[in-house]
C-alpha cells in the first residue's frame, strides 16, 4: 500500500506534545512491513533549528487560496525508510512556534493549514498516487473535505481512502467563518450538518463528516467522546458515525525509549537488573539542583502545563506531596502555570525542580531518574509517558481516563498484581491518596520491588499498533 501520514508536527523534526511522538513511530514501523510510506509536514522553523536539511524536491508549485495564486515548495527528506516531506511557505511556518506564542494562537491558523492540506494536495502528482490519506487532528481536517469535493472524479485519487484520527477532541481548529470561502470551501457546506460549529467554521468536524473512518488513539477514550463529558459538543456527530469509530492505543518506539541503549541517561539498566536507575534519581537530582534522598520518592511530570493535565491539582496539593517526597517537572504552558512553577521552584528550593521548556535529553532523565510518574488529566486520549515510565520502571499514577486507563492497572498489594495507581475523581483529595497509596508501598521494599517487576514486564510496541492499523487501512 502507499500510505500518507499527514501530521502538523513528527518527531524529530518538530515536536510540541505526544501527536509528534505517533507521527514519528507509526510510519517506521509501517514501512518496516513492506509498505511505501510518506509523511507530510509544514517546513517550521523549528525543523531548521534541530539541524534537518531537506533537499528540494519541487520548486514552485502553484495553488489558490485567500483568493490569489500562491507558491510553495516541496522539500524531501528520506528518514529510517519513510519519506518525509516538507511543506516549504516561509510566510506561513518560518516563525518561532508551531501553533502560537505563550500569549495564544497565530491568528491567521486558518490559512495556514487551509494552505498546508492543499499544499499536500497539489503536490501528490509530484509525491504519487496514494491509497490512503491518513490525517491526524484538526490541522489536517480540510484535507478530507478537499479530496471528496474539489478532487472529485480526479484519477489521481480515485478509490483513495481517508483516516482520520483524533488525538485530542479539545483541540478543534475553530475560525470565525468570514473565511470560509477564501479557503475555498462551499458556504453549502457551512451548515450544522457540515462544518458549521456555534457560527464558526469547524476543522475538526470537517475531518470527521468526510473521512471514511474515524479513530482515536486509545480504545477508552473512543468511547468517552461519545459522551457529552469528553466529546467537546461533537458527541452527537460521532454517535452518528459510531461504526466507523475506532480505537488503536498508540505504541512506543523502543529504540528511542528503552533504558537499556538509552544514550541520555547517567547508567543503563535493564529488566534484570534495575540497579542502574539509583545513579539515574541522582544525575536527576543534580539535574534540577534538588537534594538526592534515596528513602525519598521522586515525583516526576512531563506535561503541558494547562488545566486539562490537571496541573492546578497539582499545585493545590503541593505542599502534601512535599511532606512525603520531593518534586520536578518538566513542561511549557499556559504563562499562568509557567510562573506559579518557577515559584514554586523558588519557594521550596532543594525540593521542587522545575524547567519551563520542551527537553528531549532532560525528558530521558527524568523516566529513568523518578521513582514515580504523576499523571492528574482531566482527560487523556491515550498518552505515552505512563508507557514510557513502564519501561524504566517509574511507577505511574495516573487519573483513570482514556488511555491511562487502559494502560494503568491499579496496584493490589494482596495480590500483588497491578502496574501503578489510579484515581477516579480529578480532585485533590482522591490524587493526595492515590500519591499516598503509592508512598506506603515505596516504603515497603518487597513490595516495591515486586511492582516495579510488573512494570517491566508490560510492552506496548508499535509493531502491534502498526498492524491494527494496517488491519483498518484494509477494510476501508
Amino acid at each position: 500500500m502507499n500510505i500518507l501520514l499527514i501530521s502538523p508536527e513528527v518527531f524529530p523534526f518538530a515536536k510540541t506534545g505526544g501527536l509528534a511522538d505517533v507521527a514519528g513511530a507509526l510510519p517506521e514501523a509501517l514501512a518496516k512491513k513492506g509498505h511505501k510510506v510518506s509523511v507530510a509536514l509544514p517546513y517550521y522553523q523549528l525543523v531548521k533549528k534541530n539541524g534537518f536539511k531537506p533537499v528540494l524536491f519541487k520548486k514552485n508549485i502553484s495553488l489558490r487560496i485567500n483568493n490569489r495564486e500562491e507558491l510553495f515548495n516541496l522539500l524531501l527528506l528520506k528518514h529510517n525508510g519513510v519519506d518525509i516531506y516538507f511543506i516549504e511557505k516561509n510566510e506561513y511556518y518560518d516563525r518561532e512556534f508551531l501553533y502560537g506564542t505563550p500569549q495564544g494562537d497565530y491568528q491567521d491558523n486558518a490559512f495556514r493549514f487551509a494552505f498546508y492540506a492543499k499544499a499536500i494536495l497539489a503536490s501528490i502528482k509530484d509525491i504519487g498516487k496514494q491509497d490512503i490519506y491518513h490525517c491526524n487532528d484538526w490541522q489536517s481536517g480540510l484535507i478530507p473535505l478537499y479530496i471528496k469535493t474539489h478532487y472529485k472524479g480526479d484519477p489521481m485519487f480515485n478509490n483513495v481512502k481517508v483516516l482520520f484520527t483524533i488525538h485530542n477532541m479539545a483541540y478543534q481548529g475553530l475560525f470565525v467563518k468570514d473565511v470560509v470561502p477564501y479557503l475555498d470551501i462551499s458556504w453549502d457546506l457551512f451548515t450544522p450538518f457540515g462544518v458549521e460549529f456555534w457560527d464558526k467554521l469547524s476543522f475538526m468536524k470537517a475531518g470527521i463528516i468526510f473521512s471514511d473512518a474515524i479513530s482515536t488513539v486509545s480504545k477508552g477514550y473512543s468511547k468517552e467522546i461519545l459522551s457529552s463529558e469528553f466529546g467537546c459538543g461533537l458527541d452527537g456527530l460521532l454517535k452518528s458515525r459510531e461504526k466507523d469509530l475506532y480505537g488503536i492505543t498508540n505504541g512506543v518506539d523502543y529504540s528511542l525509549w528503552n533504558p537499556a541503549i538509552d544514550k541520555f541517561i547517567a547508567r543503563k539498566y535493564d529488566e534484570r537488573d534495575l540497579s542502574g536507575k539509583a545513579e539515574c534519581k541522582k544525575d536527576l537530582a543534580k539535574a534540577f539542583k534538588i537534594k538526592y534522598n534515596a528513602r525519598r520518592p521522586l515525583i516526576a511530570m512531563i506535561t503541558r502545563l494547562a488545566e486539562q493535565k490537571g496541573i492546578d491539582l497539582v499545585v493545590n496539593i503541593m505542599k502534601d506531596i512535599l511532606k512525603e517526597a520531593d518534586f520536578v517537572i518538566l513542561g511549557f504552558g499556559d504563562e499562568k502555570y509557567n510562573n506559579i512553577f518557577k515559584g514554586l521552584a523558588k519557594k521550596y528550593k532543594g525540593r521542587v525542580g522545575v524547567s519551563v521548556k520542551f527537553d528531549n535529553a532532560l525528558s530521558h532523565k527524568i523516566e529513568a531518574g523518578a521513582d514515580m510518574f504523576l499523571m492528574p488529566s482531566r482527560y487523556e486520549p491515550c498518552g505515552l509517558n505512563q508507557m514510557y515510565s513502564l519501561k524504566y520502571a517509574t511507577v505511574p499514577v495516573v487519573r483513570a481516563v482514556g488511555g491511562l486507563d487502559d494502560t494503568i492497572q491499579n496496584f493490589n498489594a494482596a495480590t500483588k498484581k497491578g502496574n501503578g495507581f489510579k484515581f477516579k475523581d480529578a480532585t485533590n483529595g482522591a490524587l493526595s491518596g492515590a500519591i499516598k497509596d503509592a508512598v506506603t508501598v515505596f516504603k515497603n521494599k518487597k513490595l516495591w520491588g515486586g511492582l516495579l517487576k510488573n512494570c517491566v514486564a508490560c510492552g506496548y510496541s508499535w509493531e502491534s499498533s502498526a498492524e491494527q492499523y494496517l488491519k483498518l487501512y484494509k477494510n476501508l
